[in-house]
């Protein structure tokens, strides 16, 4: 038995589960794993997060906060915080990956999502952001886009960026960024897209859509959930669906600054995809995870959609003269010698 699984057994046990039935579950783009954990008919999920890479705190603090908010992120039964484990409510099975795939009402489960949102964005910031969340300023949003050039442009040329380059790629950015910082401010959860909702069986209205994956929660504008829930990196939604959804959140939340509000949404789906197109190129070079690859091309498809917008001028030229069409899809792999290289 190794040191993790015998401090498993011992987190179980103390939690009044010992001896229970344990079977993968998921795992994701960090170090975090789930298990799902069986014993006398009933069920719970484990998270194991190895304290060395990660920090279940901020997960604990904004689970908590979402449920008394009335939301359904699994509740807590029992944490180990030093030790990097959580036991959690089970919400079964159902994201809302699965359901769509299973041929589910596509419409029905993205206007639950988009209620979770109005539900969320309707309360003042002081009810929606729990204490200690820290800002989605102008450094963060900023490092984020430099994945694109910092990842993504050396694994696609086989050169690093020119300093003149990133130095205009930033200030291209730079010039844009104060609008959506200017809105007021709400609970992000930053990764709000159908891999991370799910359908529980049992409740109804907003309670019945079961949040998952938030522990990177910031306070930020409004608009960024609703365009990560629209502008999905791992699937494609279809022209009228986002049209639909948009116009439900705008008639329902009616920012007082709808163009800016829309300015925002375009902003930020530009940021956040030059960030996912980077994060996936280093869940191969740096982390040996190939698999995201695949979704490098939609996020392109993506970005270049967003950088249309005007308030987005200098950086589409940016894209333009540096990172041309031919470019803009999935590097190749990196070799396997190279990835065990880069992650010691």
């Amino acid at each position: 038995m190794s040191e993790r699984t015998a401090a498993i057994a011992r987190f179980l046990a103390g939690a009044g589960w010992p001896a229970a039935e344990v079977t993968p579950l998921a795992a994701d783009a960090s170090f975090r794993r789930y298990l799902r954990i069986r014993r006398n008919g009933k069920n719970a999920v484990l998270m194991d997060a190895p304290p060395a890479h990660e920090d279940v705190r901020p997960f604990l603090r904004v689970a908590r906060h979402l449920c008394a908010l009335g939301l359904s992120a699994p509740a807590i039964l029992a944490a180990d915080e030093a030790d990097g484990l959580l036991l959690l409510e089970d919400l079964g099975d159902d994201t809302f990956t699965r359901l769509l795939a299973a041929g589910a009402d596509e419409a029905a489960l993205y206007r639950m999502a988009v209620d979770v949102l109005l539900h969320l964005h309707r309360l003042p910031a002081t009810a929606a952001v729990p204490a200690g969340l820290p800002p989605y300023d102008r450094q963060r949003l900023l490092d984020e886009a430099l994945l694109l050039v910092d990842w993504f442009l050396p694994a696609a040329t086989g050169r690093p960026a020119a300093a003149v380059a990133r130095a205009d790629y930033i200030a291209a950015w730079d010039a844009v960024l104060a609008e959506p910082l200017a809105q007021p401010t709400t609970l992000v959860l930053r990764d709000f897209h159908v891999d991370n909702l799910m359908r529980v069986g049992g409740r109804s209205g907003i309670a019945a859509c079961g949040l998952l994956d938030f522990q990177d929660a910031v306070t930020g504008p409004a608009a960024y959930d609703l365009m990560s829930l629209l502008e999905d990196a791992r699937r494609d939604v279809a022209a009228p669906l986002r049209d639909e959804m948009l116009v439900r959140y705008l008639e329902g939340a009616a920012p007082p600054d709808r163009g800016g509000f829309l300015r925002s949404f375009a902003i930020l789906a530009a940021q956040r995809h030059a960030k996912v197109i980077g994060i996936f190129t280093r869940l191969d070079r740096r982390d040996g995870k190939p698999g995201y690859l695949s979704h490098i091309p939609r996020v392109w498809r993506l970005l270049t959609a967003a950088v249309q917008d005007p308030v987005l001028t200098d950086v589409r030229r940016w894209l333009d003269r540096h990172i041309v069409p031919d470019l803009r899809g999935a590097p190749e792999p990196a070799p396997r010698s190279s990835v065990t290289a880069a992650s010691r």
